[in-house]
């Protein structure tokens, strides 16, 4: 067609940007010799029957068209939202015969087309009628396999084109990683040419890393009926920069309900009880900080949700529900100093526009987020209430609404315990239990069940989560830890240091997997923290390894097809997979997965040291740690946990666990989170109807607040996201319930329903509950146990100039972003760095020029000399350096200090320069300072000129320069070249200004004398200097130096003959 088209943007609106119509013209001459078609391009499904397509125009047609509706509102069936981006394409000639209909998209083993013979706005159900191909994970696709199933109904004629450009388009489709495309209309013109009208796709984002070149510049648009926010793009970019997951998604500028969540399950949860609640329709925005967050970023986040908050004021005031999961390694502290921060400087405005706060988070170091937020609030009078573990998730939705009181804060002077539970009295009945069924024969689980023999390599260097795992095993009594081995390809085999309760033992680390098989043949399981980029690699590798039978994907962010090629695989050597996007699993007292159950003192309060009666499935990692809190708090606790990841193709099912569930006599109570999007809860459905499971499911799926959004809002997790009614929550919820599963009316109620079955099943004698045992105790990291204030120990050194510990390097308590503002200049960050204080300009400028004048003195000086021999020799850089630096002494440079120590205090004693000289002399000392080889009061040296002029116009006194000027009077009477010398000028300048400049005391001035600074301000100087002459030799190319025979006399006489005999 010889072009592709042209997007027409609001731009053209104005006559002064960088798009006009005439621009446009101009750039495409080929819109006025054509005709056209005009379609929004927005993400509008069945543009054609809203009447968005003005089909056969010309330009001006076409323009006109664009122009009655751009920025205008338009609905599109029930959704209402300004138009803002349009396309302009050539219209292409067609019959109604010629139009056909192609549709490819993705499952979990396979790729299918759908075609139909027939296409345009009048296709109707081609999921009913269209003809389908399923091509299996990496299998190729062939003409003749087109033609047989998919083109049946086409004419003779056409088969073979249409066939060659369905291979060509199948080869894009996944070359350039799509998820779904479908073209409608598909024209096929009479000489055979192939043109596709109109297409709807979706890529898979997670593959910008493989083929990011080949997609080019892509835009990321809002769908319709949403508007850009400029805070959306600001968090999206600030998401792009960092490791942390931020997400924003603005559905109600002017509502009543905001939220700032912590894990991307969590958040769905949240907008689920909101929902839930019938505020719905008042739940401002959707969104998720999380995966460890620095205190800026919170910041700046927590600032982007309070200035979207002020814009509007509600009569009724408005309420910002701040929550989150237990999160797993986020330390929660240093996430809340940036929420602090934030509502610092929105104080007034929250008070004025009668915000209500609520927050209930845990996780590492939660209880000192909580005292510092409650501190703050209290300060700032915000009223702000904070819950922890001890309070549901969303306990505090309600509470925020006015629908129930609000719950008494928890004690936050010490960290929350495991809960008090009582046993479920039975009033003397002994219930018969109804017996374990068998398994069918012959099933064989692909996932092995861990043990406390099973033991595993981890795959990079994850000390922290290694150590955790350690921990566990300790806290779980094991003999032997349950990691055998680490690979590290980037560092040679190597022994790292863990701790195994107090006692310290070594881990060896590898650079191959396959050497780490080989050394360690029993271990089962394979962790991988590989990145989203290698795990792909690694885990292909791994599986290579056929004792490796379970393998735990922790990356997100992993393509779907590098993914589905895992599973294949996987599936055809029998090996289980966890993951990808997951924290792993946990099973009490055998084994956990990397930072499954968060930090000890969540293992403990959750009782994860030993087994409970329930084993549950969750899509979520971050909720996972949440359910571990739910199951602990409505019955005796977890038997296993999985987290199986929120992408749309999990390495294993939910089937897959249930199977092991149900299988597993242990396990008397299983309990399933899934979510919106995907069809697997269906799989347990159909497994339930059909008598495979038995056992009692407690399960919700999130994301029933779907319902209340116009648009389409991606969730948390890639594969959150319904692709039909049926992946919806609301849905899969209703078939689960009519299946026979124990289902609550929302997630606020699942704690409820959990201790409902659970006393049910104790009833009847299904589980027996036993007394609680000792809790075990595990030592606490040094590290951790101080950032926690509860140990202390003195320092081996002490800094008191800098501090790079913070948000930004300080210097003396300037920060780094104000030596800039304030121009301080060199000598103002030497005053900062050496004296602890910022000096007067005239002080820092004098420090300036001493660096100056004492740059260089030419090359034939010892140090200079010293440098440039040592350079010549091919020594590096600090190497020559080092070299002139240590021929500085008290005949080279050194002499500063005692210059200024003479001077001060010869001025100091009130004895006259002359009686001083003589005194000197009479000790046989020489006077430091004095002296120049070829200089004198008739030829002075201009440094010295320098120095001394600048001291007498900008210092207040100059007492010991005025008395070495004395001094010099009288010595060059005896001596031409017997004057000052700049080392002298210097020094008792310098001492005149510390003294006379009002930033020092007495003592602090002589201890800056005798602590070598002056020296030190020469070597600085200096420095410059060899540096210069290291790179002068270099950039000559100088030769290895030989000092020449002429200029050395040798004396070789023996010991005893020479002339003092």
């Amino acid at each position: 067609m010889g072009c592709a088209g042209v997007l027409v943007t609001p731009a053209v609106l104005d006559s002064t940007s960088s798009q006009t119509w005439d621009k446009i013209l101009q750039e495409n001459p080929w819109l006025k010799t054509t005709n056209l078609v005009a379609k929004p391009d927005q993400l509008i499904k069945r543009r054609g029957k809203a009447g968005l397509l003005a089909v056969n125009k010309t330009f001006d047609e076409a323009k006109a068209w664009i122009m009655d509706r751009m920025c205008k509102e338009q609905k599109v069936e029930h959704v209402t939202g300004q138009l803002t981006h349009f396309l302009i394409e050539p219209f292409v000639p067609h019959k109604q015969e010629q139009e056909h209909y192609i549709c490819m998209l993705s499952h979990r083993y396979h790729d299918e087309i759908l075609f139909y013979h027939e296409g345009g706005v009048d296709v109707g159900d081609v999921d009913a009628k269209a003809e389908r191909l399923e091509l299996p994970t990496g299998e190729g696709l062939t003409e003749a396999k087109v033609t047989k199933e998919l083109l049946s109904k086409l004419s003779d004629a056409k088969k073979a084109n249409m066939a060659s450009f369905i291979v060509s388009l199948y080869k894009f489709y996944t070359d350039l990683h799509f998820a779904y495309l479908e073209i409608n209309p598909l024209v096929m013109l009479d000489d055979n040419t192939v043109i596709p009208l109109d297409m709807a796709a979706k890529i898979d984002e997670t593959a910008n890393f493989l083929v990011a070149q080949k997609w080019g510049e892509l835009d990321w648009p809002p769908p319709f009926g949403r508007a850009a926010y400029p805070e959306e793009a600001l968090i999206h970019e600030m998401d792009g920069r960092t490791g942390a997951s931020l997400k924003l998604t603005i559905l109600n500028e002017k509502g009543r309900v905001w939220t700032m969540v912590a894990g991307g399950g969590a958040s769905v949860v949240y907008a689920d009880t909101v929902a839930d609640y019938g505020m719905g329709h008042e739940l401002a925005n959707y969104g998720e900080y999380s995966g460890a967050p620095s205190t800026q970023e919170t910041f700046v986040y927590a600032k982007t949700l309070l200035s979207l908050m002020m814009k509007y004021k509600h009569p009724d005031g408005k309420f910002l529900i701040i929550g989150g999961g237990i999160a797993n390694f986020t330390d929660v502290a240093a996430t809340f100093t940036g929420l602090i921060k934030a509502l610092q400087e929105y104080a007034d405005d929250i008070k004025e526009n009668n915000i209500k706060i609520l927050i209930r988070r845990a996780g590492p170091n939660y209880l000192e987020g909580l005292r510092k937020v409650k501190a703050a609030s209290e300060k700032l009078g915000l009223g702000i209430k904070v819950y922890g573990p001890e309070t549901h998730i969303t306990a505090i939705i309600p509470m925020a609404l006015g629908l129930i009181a609000d719950l008494p804060e928890p004690d936050l002077s010490a960290p929350c315990g495991p809960p008090v539970r009582k046993m479920i009295d039975l009033k003397g009945k002994k219930p018969t239990p109804k017996g374990h069924p068998a398994p069918p024969a012959g099933t064989k689980h692909t996932l092995v069940t861990a043990t406390p023999d099973t033991t595993c390599i981890v795959y990079g260097m994850q000390n922290r989560a290694v150590q955790g795992m350690l921990d566990f095993d300790y806290m779980c009594k094991r003999k032997q830890p349950s990691v055998e081995a680490m690979i590290f390809p980037f560092s040679g085999n190597h022994y790292v240091k863990f701790y195994w309760g107090t006692e310290e033992i070594l881990m060896p680390v590898y650079t191959t997997t396959k050497e780490a098989v080989q050394k360690h043949p029993k271990t089962s399981v394979f962790v991988n923290f590989a990145s989203f980029r290698s795990v792909h690699e690694t885990t292909m590798e791994a599986m290579n390894h056929s004792n490796l039978k379970t393998m735990a994907i922790i990356a997100e962010g992993v393509p779907e097809q590098q993914t589905r090629d895992i599973i294949k695989v996987a599936e055809g050597k029998g090996v289980g997979i966890i993951g990808p996007a997951t924290v792993g699993g946990i099973k009490p007292g055998c084994l956990r997965i990397g930072n499954t159950g968060g930090m000890l003192d969540n293992i403990v309060m959750s009782r994860l040291y030993r087994p409970g009666s329930v084993a549950y499935v969750s899509k979520s990692g971050g909720m996972s740690n949440e359910l571990n809190n739910i199951v602990a708090r409505n019955s005796n606790g977890v038997y296993e946990g999985v987290a199986i990841g929120g992408d749309r193709y999990p390495g294993s099912r939910f089937l897959d666990h249930f199977l092991r569930y149900q299988d597993d006599p242990k396990a008397k109570m299983l309990l399933l989170l899934g979510e919106v999007g995907g069809v697997d809860e269906y799989d347990l459905i159909e497994a339930k109807k059909k008598g495979r499971i038995t056992k009692p499911v407690v399960a919700w799926c999130v994301g029933t607040c779907a319902s209340c959004f116009t648009t389409e809002v991606q969730f948390g997790h890639a594969g959150a996201q319904a692709r039909g009614d049926m992946e919806t929550a609301a849905a899969k919820n209703k078939a689960m319930k009519e299946a026979g599963f124990h289902v609550p009316e929302s997630f606020d109620k699942l704690p409820e329903m959990i201790n409902q079955v659970y006393t049910q099943l104790v009833e009847e004698g299904e589980i027996v509950e036993t007394p609680e045992g000792e809790t075990p105790q595990v030592p606490m990291d040094y590290t951790w146990a101080k950032k926690l204030g509860m140990i202390r120990k003195p320092a081996n050194f002490i800094s008191s100039i800098s501090d790079d510990r913070g948000e930004e390097l300080t210097y003396c308590s300037m920060s780094i972003s104000d030596v800039f503002n304030k121009d301080i200049g060199i000598g103002g960050v030497l005053s900062l760095l050496w004296f602890r204080r910022q000096l007067p300009d005239y002080c820092t400028k004098f420090i300036e020029m001493i660096l100056m004048v004492t740059a260089d003195h030419g090359p034939a000086v010892s140090g200079a000399h010293n440098a440039i021999v040592t350079a010549r020799a091919g020594k590096d850089l600090v190497s020559s350096l080092c070299s002139g630096l240590l021929t500085i002494g008290p005949r080279f440079g050194g002499a500063l200090d005692d210059a200024a120590q003479m001077f001060a205090d010869a001025q100091g004693s009130g004895v006259a320069p002359k009686e001083w000289i003589d005194k000197m002399k009479k000790s046989n000392q020489l006077i430091m300072g004095i002296g120049h080889r070829i200089k004198s009061l008739a030829n002075p040296d201009q440094r010295v000129e320098i120095i001394k002029g600048f001291a007498k116009k900008n210092f207040k006194a100059t007492p010991v320069l005025d008395y070495a000027l004395a001094v010099e009077q009288i010595t060059t009477k005896k001596r031409a070249n017997l004057i000052l010398n700049v080392d002298g000028c210097i020094a008792v300048s310098f001492v005149d200004m510390i003294r006379s400049c009002g930033a020092f005391s007495q003592e602090e001035c002589d201890d800056l004398m005798s602590f070598g600074c002056l020296n030190g301000l020469f070597v600085l100087g200096r420095s410059v200097g060899f540096i210069g002459h290291y790179l002068d030799q270099l950039r000559l190319k100088q030769p290895l130096y030989r000092h020449p025979w002429d200029d050395i006399t040798y004396i070789q006489e023996l010991a005893g003959q020479g002339p003092d005999k």
